[in-house]
């Protein structure tokens, strides 16, 4: 079972080693855990995965392994514990269930009960107070209710009794390849991180208070600065038109870029940069900001992120007058060149997904501007961008 569980993972593009694998048996041998599927699980978990993009990958190989409910036959039902249905009942049992089963010949004839009924269906049954099925009161099955109900290949528990929950997944949206959410965006974003201590010195140094108590043989309290993020940033958001449909990725970006860098700066463009850009849409005709000027006030050490989908005519890039809301008298790829040749490190973030850009030319003009450092709009994307900017 263990070495099924094992193979299983690495069919799943679960990176698990052999050395974990033996690791994790190690533990078992020297029982680490008791025996209990929860504690199990985190263990294995703990063992065998080494990035959080992998848990939900675990997490599904570990329920068809060890759940396997729905092939049960009579020699599995006899496997499984009955300590641990008993430890699991008491956090989900209250006392009058409890005697209610106690009263119905315990768990040992429940799982007796289990096997026969296994053996007797022998097609898929709803409703009704016997047969193993969705809804109604028998003990086994799914979406009904009994106090001393197993629950058999469902994802959730309609009225959270069942003694076995064994396929809960907890990190469904912590895969490399899917679209961001707030959260996830703050993991990724923070390895862009230069760690610094300046500023009041308004927090507790100790062991720079242990040395100097140690050395003067009296209390010497120390203060230090407070560690922040150095990095500063600064944001170009292409807003409008194709963009139009990834607003939801394009502000939860904005929303955890606020929270993860104290210094940052944001601007809107639309299609290309050109000579001006704003901060505020509904003023963007009136309260323009002159390319130079933003160029001019961020000192060459800012990290420079571009977010658009670079999807749009090419002439509007490498032409004058290109731009289709005014009339540009340089073209956009000066712009851009500009901006490649103060800041050294520039990314683009891409919320089309990757498999669409060769079908679109000015997708690959931009990449050539940006020095290919263009990124799609997913976690192992903006992994590979910050780790880029990081250089």
């Amino acid at each position: 079972m263990f070495m099924r569980f094992f193979t299983e993972l690495r069919q799943a593009r679960v990176p698990v080693t052999l050395k974990e694998y033996l690791m994790l048996m190690e533990g078992l041998d020297k029982g680490v855990i008791d025996r209990s599927v929860d504690d199990f699980y985190y263990l294995s978990r703990s063992a065998l995965v080494k990035d959080e993009k992998n848990l939900d990958k675990f997490d599904q190989v570990f329920g068809h392994v060890f759940k396997g409910l729905e092939r049960m036959d009579e020699g599995i039902a006899a496997d499984i514990p009955a300590e641990w249905l008993k430890k699991i009942s008491e956090k989900f049992l209250t006392e009058e269930e409890k005697a209610q089963i106690e009263a119905m010949g315990g768990f040992d004839k429940l799982m007796e009960a289990l096997a026969e009924r296994i053996k007797e269906q022998k097609e898929r049954h709803e409703g009704g107070n016997k047969m193993i099925g969705t809804g109604g009161t028998s003990p086994f099955g799914a979406n009904g209710y009994h106090p001393e109900g197993i629950r058999i290949g469902q994802d959730k528990g309609r009225h959270g009794k069942a003694i076995k929950v064994w396929d809960k997944r907890e990190y469904k949206n912590l895969d490399d390849q899917v679209e961001l959410g707030t959260r996830n965006i703050k993991v990724a974003l923070r390895r862009l991180r230069k760690w610094v201590r300046d500023g009041a010195a308004d927090e507790l140094d100790m062991p720079g208070t242990i040395k100097g108590t140690a050395e003067k043989g009296y209390l010497d309290i120390q203060m230090r600065p407070e560690r922040r993020n150095k990095i500063s940033v600064l944001i170009f958001f292409d807003i409008g038109g194709s963009m139009d449909s990834h607003i939801k990725v394009c502000e939860e970006l904005f929303s955890a870029a606020r929270s993860e860098f104290k210094n940052m700066e944001f601007y809107y463009f639309h299609n290309c940069l050109y000579e001006a850009v704003w901060k505020d849409n509904r003023r963007r005709h009136a309260e323009k900001i002159p390319t130079w000027d933003v160029l001019h006030k961020f000192p060459h050490d800012y990290k420079v992120i571009f977010v658009g989908d670079a999807t749009m005519s090419p002439y509007e890039i490498t032409y004058p007058g290109g731009s289709v809301e005014h009339w540009n008298e340089e073209a956009g790829a000066v712009w851009m060149d500009r901006v490649a040749q103060i800041y050294e490190h520039m990314v683009w973030l891409n919320p089309t997904a990757e498999r669409h850009w060769d079908y679109t030319p000015s997708i690959g003009v931009i990449k050539q501007l940006v020095n290919d450092r263009m990124y799609p709009l997913t976690i192992e994307g903006l992994e590979k961008a910050m780790k880029e900017l990081a250089r």
